[in-house]
């Protein structure tokens, strides 16, 4: 079977999306020999990403004739009729695994939406990236044969909000990479501290700077909490949007000289940052999937998170569940976490066997299956 996949998330975004689909596509790769892959990517893109494609026989790579903003407004804002095989070449199936599908003439349609976060939590978005999400992924939806979500919480999102049937929706959760273990080296975790500049005994929040992953009520429960006596917390992510009230908050706690910022980490350094934190916080208001929980957990770190959306499924019973609106809560489970060793140990434990239940191959394998429906 011939399959076209937009790779180009996969080679602009360093996380969340960049991160799930690189991961997926990579095991796939390793996974299938059979089928025939094209990797269709913007010119605004870097290719560098696709060369461990390429030395793969049945895939190839193809770039689209406009940068991705031009593709986008062609196809979504003036709606013309260019299907997408006058780039791919003929094709049987096409996958988009970033919720927008272009048309297409006689290739079926897959579909990926990670999250619906724009309308669950749409304080949290820009205001014209929301409006746009809210016009272009219903009839991205509309349009595909099938839809494949991150979860089973984004499954049911899927349903309620847009009354897509379940049998048209398969679960393609994400996977930890094997390079995300306990890192005890002591050169590399030396490094990692010089290169960020990384404080002593800190707990960690990580994720894109933005207004969804509640870092400001990560910084209230710090300052409130007596942790603060005895840790730092270190934020690190890449600026995203709305982050102006993140800064603010750091700068105005009580706290402020104990809160850093690391900036963006690179993918390569993440299991050594892991494996330095005391603990783990991830209290965000709403997840698609919630990656950083399984990836701390197979590096050996205890684990807060919040209670909603994708991230219960990810915990499991490993980690220390709060209500993402409820500082006080927050506050007193960053405190328990850091001065009650025998449940740090016991989550540390439970947190290697949940990491262990994600993995790319499966996923890969869950993929491969639905592509294969369409055979």
């Amino acid at each position: 079977m011939q399959i076209g996949i937009d790779y180009t998330a996969a080679l602009k975004q360093g996380g969340g999306i960049g991160r799930y689909t690189r991961g997926l596509i990579t095991a796939l790769a390793q996974l299938d020999t059979r089928n025939h892959y094209t990797l269709l990517t913007t010119p605004d893109a870097p290719r560098a990403g696709l060369d461990v494609f390429l030395a793969h026989p049945n895939f190839d790579a193809k770039t689209y004739p406009l940068p991705e903003r031009w593709m986008t407004i062609g196809w979504h804002r003036l709606y013309l009729p260019i299907p997408v095989e006058w780039f791919s070449g003929p094709v049987e199936l096409f996958h988009s695994p970033n919720f927008i599908l272009p048309p297409a003439r006689r290739a079926k349609t897959l579909l990926t939406v990670h999250d619906l976060s724009f309308i669950r939590h749409p304080q949290g978005a820009v205001d014209k990236l929301r409006r746009w999400l809210e016009k272009v992924v219903p009839r991205s939806l509309a349009r595909a044969n099938h839809v494949l979500a991150d979860s089973r919480s984004t499954k049911i999102d899927l349903q309620e909000i847009y009354g897509v049937p379940a049998q048209k929706i398969t679960v393609v959760g994400a996977g930890v990479e094997a390079r995300f273990r306990p890192v005890t080296d002591p050169a590399t975790l030396q490094a990692v501290q010089k290169k960020y500049n990384l404080p002593p005994r800190f707990i960690l929040g990580l994720g894109t700077l933005e207004p969804r992953k509640n870092f400001t009520g990560l910084i209230r429960a710090f300052e409130q909490s007596p942790v603060r006596e005895t840790h730092h917390l270190l934020i690190a992510g890449g600026k995203g949007w709305l982050y102006d009230d993140i800064f603010a908050a750091a700068e105005q706690s009580a706290a402020a000289e104990r809160i850093h910022f690391a900036g963006f980490v690179a993918d390569d350094d993440l299991p050594a940052l892991y494996s330095l934190a005391d603990i783990f916080a991830y209290p965000s208001h709403y997840e698609g999937f919630g990656i950083p929980v399984a990836e701390a957990m197979a590096c050996g770190t205890p684990v807060i998170c919040a209670n909603n959306s994708s991230l219960p499924e990810v915990a499991g019973n490993a980690a220390v569940l709060v209500s993402a609106n409820d500082t006080g809560a927050l506050a007193a489970a960053l405190q328990q976490l850091a001065t009650d060793y025998s449940l740090r140990e016991e989550l540390v434990r439970r947190g290697f066997e949940q990491a262990r239940i994600f993995n790319w191959p499966n996923a890969a394998q869950r993929l491969l299956n639905v592509y294969q429906t369409f055979a």
